[in-house]
């Protein structure tokens, strides 16, 4: 049912892009952008009730641009290795860097991953830094010998190119304004609700946030924002995951170390620009 929704909508913005202002486009299409990240997210958890070949059509379509999904499946199975969450090098979406890596690092690199650290430099460089990091691991990657991935960076380019086709030459959607009109600031979104959904601590249970959102943004996370029940309960659909969560609310914040906000609100005032947490793991 997201599918039948987000599809149709997209459609409908890159299609009526010519008469719609920017001040639309760019909110809209950042909604349903992170939207289908998340519907990507859903895919390599749940939605059991299909054949594995038709939850990756559903969500294959690369209306994010930024990378490829059997690679983003891959990566994010790795993530819920719960043991080893927030660990640099070994959570591959951990946002901390060993303090090995940490003293050599010039001023300009410690200052971006350190505003990175708070809502505002999350929103405004959290993509650009992101997609540095894959660069950079990709690349190194193949300098490396390891081809593996070229395959699914070669169906991706190809893929894009014909989106980009429909978008640019059907719908007369400049791509550059795809780019920065929706590409980014839907992967912007994204990252918000990973803005603080982890934090190092010695018991890996207390390591899991939840943010008790409105329904704008639950149903834009598909409730990954109670991100504890997730890793508790990593194939429960999203659509069960706020009654567990109300039901077992108390249990589940007394396991995380109460580990919970009230919102995107609070977390906006209190991390807007200040760093949620030092770029530097406490204990590696």
């Amino acid at each position: 049912m997201v599918a039948l929704v987000l599809y149709p909508l997209w459609f409908a913005l890159v299609w009526f892009n010519a008469i719609l202002p920017w001040w639309v486009i760019m909110p809209a299409g950042a909604y349903l952008l992170a939207w289908h990240f998340s519907l990507q997210h859903e895919a390599i958890h749940a939605f059991r009730g299909v054949p594995a070949w038709l939850r990756f059509a559903v969500v294959f379509p690369p209306l994010g641009l930024w990378f490829p999904y059997p690679l983003y499946r891959k990566s994010h199975s790795t993530h819920h290795r719960d043991a080893h969450l927030t660990v640099p090098g070994v959570d591959t979406e951990s946002y901390y860097v060993l303090r090995a890596d940490w003293d050599p690092m010039g001023p300009v690199k410690r200052a971006l991953l350190t505003f990175n650290q708070t809502m505002a430099g999350r929103l405004l460089i959290g993509p650009a830094l992101r997609l540095w990091i894959l660069v950079m691991r990709e690349t190194g990657r193949a300098r490396q010998g390891d081809y593996s991935h070229l395959p699914h960076w070669a169906v991706h380019a190809l893929s894009v190119a014909v989106l980009f086709g429909f978008i640019t030459g059907v719908c007369g959607f400049p791509w550059w304004q795809y780019c920065l009109l929706v590409a980014y600031p839907g992967l912007s979104l994204s990252l918000l609700r990973a803005f603080t959904e982890h934090r190092a601590a010695e018991n890996s249970q207390e390591r899991t946030a939840a943010v008790e959102s409105n329904p704008l943004f639950g149903v834009l996370y598909l409730y990954n924002n109670l991100h504890v029940v997730h890793h508790l309960k990593p194939t429960m659909a999203w659509y069960d995951i706020p009654g567990f969560y109300r039901a077992n609310r108390a249990e589940l914040l007394q396991t995380n170390g109460h580990f919970v906000y009230t919102g995107y609100a609070e977390l906006a005032k209190r991390y807007l620009f200040v760093p949620v947490f030092s770029p530097v793991h406490p204990t590696l």
